[in-house]
Formats: C-alpha cells, sequence, structure tokens
C-alpha cells in the first residue's frame, strides 16, 4: 500500500474525461444537426467566402482625383454678341478639383457704374406706393427658415420711384442698371450636354503597399479620344459624356442647364489583393443630388391680399418688413416656396474714357458635380482567418449547450434525463474493523484460559 503522498501525486497526473450520455431524442437530434447545419454553412459560405472572413482589410486608402473639362460652346445675344466659351469660361473653379461647376446658362447686366436706381420689381419688398415704403439706409435683408436668403441689389436712399409704367419701386445706391431677375427659358450653352469629362483617379492602400489608377493601361494613344463610359460596353472608361452621365443620375439635362442642379458621381474600389490585383477596377456610380427651381414672386391687390390665395402646393409664403405687426397692403406679395438655383455671379471691370469704373456682370446657373471616391482592399492573413474558424467553433460549443438546456428543462422527460446524466455519489459510512473489535472480547486473566 502506498503512502499517502504517493497518491497526491499520482492524482496529479490522472486524466480526467467527461462522460457522454446517448440519448434517443430525435427531436433534439434534428434541431442540432440543423443548427450545426447552419453555423457551418454561414461560417464557409458567408463569412469565409462571400465576406473574404480570411482576410486583412484595409479600409482608409490615399486618394487623387484630377479631373479635366473638354468643349467648346458659342451663343449669340444682344448684350454680348457672337462670344465663344471655352474651358476657362464654363468651368468654375480652375480644372482638377473634385469639386467644380459647369456653367449651362447665364443672365448678362452688361456697362454698370455705381449711381441710383430704382430697384427691380422682381426683388421682395422692392415695390412702392409712398417713401416711407423705403427706409433710407436699408438693404432688404430677409429670410424664411433655410430656404432662401434675398436682398437689395444696394441701399434703399428713401425714395420711391417709378421703374417702369406699372411698378413704382423704392430707389437704390449701387451698380445700375440693376440686374434683371429674367432668365432664358432656354439654356443658352445647351452644347454642353457634349462635353466630356476626364476623371483620372489613383487610390493607394498603404498597409499592402499597393497603388492603382484608373487611367487604363494601352497601347493605343487614341484610344481615350474615342472611348466613352458606358456601363456594359466600356464599363471601365474614364471620359464621361455630360449628357450620358445626366441621364444616369436620374435627370434630364436641359432641366438642369436652365436653373442649375447637383450630381454626385461615386467611384468605388473593391480589390482583392490575392489575386495580384488584376482585378482592383474602379466601379462608378451616380446620383442627382439636387434640382432647382426659379423663385417667383406675384403682386396682389392691395384691396384683397388674400384673393389669390388657393388650397394645395405649393405652400404661399408672405414676406413683409420686419418691425412690422402686419405686411404693409402696398407690399403684398405672395412667394412660392422654392428652392434657390445653382449660380453665382462674376463680373468683369473696367475703366471708362471718363475715369468711371464700369462692369458687366454675368450670373452664371450650373451643374455641381461632386466626386467621392471610397475604397477597400483584402488580402489573405491567418489571424482574421483563425478568429473566423474560432467564431464558428464558438457557435458550435453554444449549439450543444443550448440542446441541453432543452433536454434537461424542457423536453417532456426532463427528469430522466436529468437522473440518467448526473449521478448522486454519497460517501460510504465509516464502520469499525474485526482487527479493532477482538482484543475487546479477549478474556481479562490470562491464568484462566485453558491450555
Amino acid at each position: 500500500m502506498g503512502s499517502p503522498g504517493a497518491s497526491a501525486g499520482w492524482g496529479l497526473l490522472d486524466y480526467k474525461t467527461e462522460k457522454y450520455v446517448m440519448t434517443r431524442n430525435w427531436r433534439v437530434g434534428v434541431l442540432q444537426r440543423l443548427l450545426q447545419l447552419g453555423v457551418v454553412v454561414y461560417v464557409v459560405g458567408w463569412a469565409l467566402l462571400a465576406k473574404k472572413g480570411y482576410q486583412e482589410k484595409d479600409l482608409d486608402p490615399q486618394i487623387s482625383i484630377i479631373t479635366k473639362l473638354k468643349g467648346v460652346s458659342v451663343t449669340q445675344i444682344k448684350e454680348l454678341g457672337n462670344r465663344l466659351w471655352d474651358v476657362a469660361d464654363f468651368v468654375k473653379p480652375a480644372q482638377g478639383e473634385n469639386v467644380f461647376f459647369l456653367v449651362t446658362n447665364f443672365l448678362v447686366t452688361p456697362e454698370q457704374v455705381q449711381g441710383r436706381c430704382p430697384e427691380h420689381p422682381s426683388i421682395p419688398l422692392a415695390t412702392c406706393w409712398a417713401h416711407e415704403d423705403c427706409p433710407e439706409g436699408e438693404t432688404g435683408t430677409h429670410s424664411h427658415g433655410l430656404e432662401f436668403v434675398l436682398c437689395f441689389q444696394g441701399i434703399k436712399t428713401g425714395q420711391c420711384v417709378t421703374f417702369n409704367g406699372t411698378h413704382r419701386t423704392c430707389e437704390i445706391q449701387g451698380w445700375c442698371p440693376v440686374e434683371s431677375g429674367t432668365v432664358p427659358v432656354k439654356p443658352l450653352l445647351l452644347q454642353a450636354e457634349n462635353f466630356t469629362l476626364f476623371i483620372k483617379n489613383t487610390i493607394t492602400f498603404s498597409k499592402f503597399n499597393f497603388s492603382k489608377s484608373n487611367d487604363l493601361q494601352t497601347w493605343d494613344k487614341t484610344y481615350f479620344q474615342r472611348c466613352r463610359y458606358d456601363p456594359l460596353s466600356s464599363p471601365f472608361c474614364p471620359v464621361f459624356r455630360i449628357g450620358d452621365l445626366v441621364a444616369a443620375a436620374g435627370g434630364v439635362f436641359e432641366d438642369l442647364a436652365l436653373l442649375g442642379g447637383a450630381i454626385g458621381i461615386q467611384v468605388l474600389w473593391d480589390c482583392n489583393l490575392d489575386t495580384g490585383g488584376s482585378d482592383c477596377q474602379p466601379h462608378y456610380s451616380f446620383q442627382l443630388q439636387e434640382r432647382s427651381y426659379n423663385f417667383r414672386c406675384h403682386h396682389h391687390s392691395p384691396q384683397s391680399p388674400h384673393a389669390a390665395l388657393q388650397p394645395g402646393p405649393p405652400s404661399p409664403v408672405f414676406l413683409w418688413r420686419s418691425g412690422q405687426t402686419h405686411p404693409s397692403p402696398a407690399l403684398w406679395m405672395l412667394c412660392s416656396a422654392t428652392r434657390l438655383s445653382f449660380s453665382h455671379r462674376t463680373a468683369t471691370h473696367w475703366w471708362e474714357a471718363s475715369g468711371v469704373e464700369a462692369r458687366s456682370l454675368l450670373k452664371l446657373y450650373g451643374i455641381r458635380f461632386d466626386i467621392l471616391v471610397t475604397g477597400q482592399a483584402g488580402k489573405f492573413g491567418l489571424i482574421p482567418t483563425i478568429i473566423t474558424l474560432g467564431t464558428g467553433a464558438a457557435w458550435l460549443g453554444m449549439i450543444t449547450l443550448f440542446c441541453d438546456l432543452l433536454l434537461l428543462y424542457v423536453d417532456g422527460e426532463a427528469h430522466f434525463y436529468w437522473t440518467t446524466k448526473y449521478e448522486e455519489a454519497k460517501a460510504p459510512k465509516v464502520t469499525a474493523s474485526p482487527e479493532q473489535t477482538e482484543p475487546a472480547l479477549a478474556p481479562s486473566n490470562p491464568a484462566a484460559q485453558v491450555p
């Protein structure tokens, strides 16, 4: 018989294993196999293959964008005569940015000089009946929420003067004659539909030391002169016709060209570097972000300012001078709640022979293009593979635990399975050995024993 120390030492080296109980419960068995099959399909089919869970990812690439727009247009209008428009005229700002503005329409106010003149009736609160309606020094800035901000084209002089035979407006100190609110009913630069946009994009995944450009590698020097982007026949050509680009975004070029709009161009790179980057190509998508509408105001009779109000859209908005409790009867205007057009102004200044400064003002309408580049790259990595497989093994363990809970607590014969799986072990009772009891039964006097 070994010593207690030896027994304790052998106990540390003993190998213990779990005891499994085979149960003939087909309901729990079928459920377990179905759940296990689902986990295997998810881990292998979705996590590993579809989502490439075996790859390391680089989700923060370095991006560079260069844009070039090409095209020429000619306009013939009274104010400018016969004028040629090239890239320097119809692209704002200068080329090379990921956001640029293509001019498609314009409004000309030629030969302005600084002086006094009546404000245009299309400006809200410009119409007047008396001098009291034109507070001196007022600039007339007004707003309605965040929809628009309107202001006079100068500073009020305090005089109400005649604009034409049907309107009287406040006199202002500013550039005269004032800009007209009349927009051409047809875009003056409609030829911009046939202009071409070249987008050169380079993306770098520094984590994998990999860089790729959308500039296709070809020996044909005339390729970029001939190719035009098409989602089916030429999905990787980086040259886009403006009209096709607007149509792909869901817009009509002539409608957007009149008062402007905004087009979003998204370039998506999804690169699998396990193949050497050969299938790392950009994918283009287009979205119409904004349409523009003209801001229209209608004058109403001071005797019945509410007469023209009719139910239904658009919702009317009444404007009045700040400080007034109610709109002045002379200034009733019904304005449709519309959005600002995509436009900005530019002017050409010069000095007249008389020493007076003059300018020609251009209000330019156009389409704003926003180019957004996003991308990700993946390459095989041991750590993400282990993590994905370990996650699957953990789910399999959870399935076993779940089925045990159903069997031991929910099943109709749960008590039977419980008593079978868990045995109650009780320590044996301590009893006296025969060796310890024999001396007590022997006689105390040895002389009384019979030989």
